[in-house]
């Protein structure tokens, strides 16, 4: 059998080491033989991945779309796959989650070809990166009706708008959900010696998996970073330190996701507007994120409650919910009705990992491809089979760093991240994680008369090696070749998908189970609108009551 490298010695784990120690990569070796040991590949086969793909309709001059959601599309407030994000504009595809990764794709997919179906001379935008913003004025907030839930949301809205402006709400991403099975979960936490409370070790599992996927996350943004470049709109008038790009855009040469970066989607202002938020238990995570939505911050008592009969946000508290905070990771729990994530939480533990540091992929028409999603189950693995010793602020602080500094400086390849107090080439890191993450592969294509977790480990390894395979870098080459704005570029990509979707027309059953998808979940947004008795003002008081 294929195997990405041969099992070594069995050692024991210190919290104190790092990654390039060979005793840590031991420990790994180790989890993984025992794993093997079982029926783990027909386990593994029950995992579920979900993806969540945001995309802009654009109109044809490249403006954000002016236009409300379209009617075909259904309700925004209830349809289950066909959503909006911030903007009336920002459509939001979500997947069920499924065993196989070709089954997401091919949902997402035919999630795609309806809503062409429905757009009028618009397209959807190729890339993370908005073009061509008009000022905040240009993104409308999205609508969801006159139900107490969808003025929630499109209060909550507003109130992001007040307090970090429009403009990097109308960012696009993609989000990669995944869980194990419960089976699963017997067989690791029989590994680990743990005989404890199944669901307590599945929680702390995942929250140990969200630090390492934080500690290791930089690797995702120089991967798959797919935004080196901007449309100048999108600064408008204010400085920066971004290099222009022929007449209408800004780079940074060595970029690998400014969407990632400072000017990207955050809402940490530093200082005493800074959030700490709690990822060394479960308890603590919920703790200090509920914290965050209890404390009233003064700057944002001075923006008023309701202008106009409308709710400019929801409260004057440091996050209005716990969805404000921007992480690149969460842990996440299937809410029931109207419930707080956090209480959720607590309640039941965590379900699944939210993964959100991904670009849209304008290479790819789905935004991302089978082989990334592959790689991606790897690394979750990787981080979960990676002992992960809680952190202090001094790793927090490097954690940030490393994301920035990787997402505007990532291909340099002089680039050092920070690491246990010094600092370490990214390049070689990069190669330890490389290194780690064999055995993991092994583990996923264990049985398999193909390899496709060891193949797609080295396509993305030859990255490493060589930058210039990395999206970002494919797309400024590409702009030069070209002689292209970023408009341009993401412009004719987004052309391309568009006729690659037209190319393909869903079959008659496939369109109508879209469209009664549609029509029911108009139906029941008139249903909930229909049976709100209490004002506004209580159903906020109700919900955040919760305890």
């Amino acid at each position: 059998m294929h195997l990405c490298f041969q099992l070594g010695t069995i050692a024991t784990f210190n919290p104190s080491q790092t990654i390039q120690d060979p005793a840590l990569k031991s420990v790994i070796e180790q989890r993984v033989a025992q794993l093997l040991n079982s029926d783990i590949r027909k386990v593994l086969q029950q995992r579920r991945v979900g993806l969540e793909k945001e995309s802009l309709r654009v109109a044809v001059d490249g403006g954000i779309a002016q236009t409300p959601h379209p009617t075909g599309l259904g309700s925004a407030l209830t349809h289950p796959s066909i959503t909006t994000d911030y903007s009336e504009a920002l459509l939001e595809f979500v997947t069920p989650p499924f065993q196989h990764f070709r089954e997401t794709l091919d949902f997402l997919d035919d999630t795609h070809r309806y809503v062409y179906s429905q757009l009028d001379n618009e397209v959807l935008w190729a890339s993370s990166m908005p073009c061509v913003v008009e000022g905040d004025a240009s993104i409308p907030i999205a609508q969801y009706g006159s139900s107490n839930a969808g003025l929630m949301k499109t209060a909550y809205r507003r109130g992001l708008g007040h307090r970090y402006g429009r403009m990097m709400q109308a960012i696009a991403g993609v989000h990669f959900n995944y869980s194990y099975p419960e089976e699963f979960w017997k067989l690791y936490q029989s590994v680990l010696g743990d005989t404890g409370d199944l669901q307590t070790f599945i929680s702390e599992s995942y929250i140990g998996m969200v630090r390492n996927l934080q500690r290791f996350g930089w690797l995702v943004p120089y991967l798959f970073g797919a935004s080196p470049a901007i449309c100048a709109s999108f600064l408008g008038a204010q400085p920066t330190s971004l290099k222009k790009w022929r007449e209408f855009s800004y780079y940074a040469p060595y970029a690998t996701s400014l969407r990632m970066g400072d000017i990207g989607y955050q809402n940490d202002k530093g200082g005493e507007a800074s959030i700490k938020v709690d990822y060394n238990s479960l308890q603590g995570y919920v703790d200090s994120l509920q914290a965050a939505i209890s404390n009233p911050y003064p700057e944002y008592a001075e923006i008023e409650m309701i202008r106009d009969g409308k709710w400019q946000q929801l409260n004057s508290n440091r996050l209005q919910i716990e969805n404000e905070y921007y992480s690149s990771v969460r842990p996440k729990q299937i809410l029931q009705g109207e419930e707080k994530p956090t209480l959720a939480l607590a309640r039941r533990g965590v379900a699944y990992i939210e993964l959100r540091s991904l670009d849209v992929n304008a290479y790819e028409p789905l935004g991302i491809s089978e082989e990334h999603m592959r790689f991606l189950e790897s690394f979750l693995l990787f981080s979960l089979l990676t002992p992960s010793a809680p952190y202090d602020d001094a790793e927090l602080a490097a954690i940030k760093h490393n994301i920035n500094a990787v997402a505007v400086r990532g291909r340099d390849p002089q680039l050092k991240l920070r690491r246990d107090g010094g600092e370490v080439l990214l390049r070689d890191w990069a190669g330890e994680i490389f290194e780690q993450m064999t055995a993991g592969c092994d583990l996923l294509d264990k049985d398999s008369s193909v390899h496709n977790y060891c193949d797609a480990l080295q396509h993305q390894r030859a990255k490493i090696a060589d930058p210039d395979l990395t999206p970002s870098a494919r797309m400024l080459a590409e702009m030069d070749q070209q002689g292209e704005e970023f408009y341009h570029f993401a412009m004719r990509m987004s052309r391309q998908h568009q006729q690659w979707f037209a190319d393909r027309p869903l079959d008659e059953s496939k369109r109508l189970q879209f469209e009664k998808l549609a029509r029911e979940s108009i139906a029941k947004q008139q249903s909930i609108e229909a049976v709100d008795e209490i004002p506004f003002a209580n159903f906020l008081q109700n919900y955040f009551a919760q305890s």
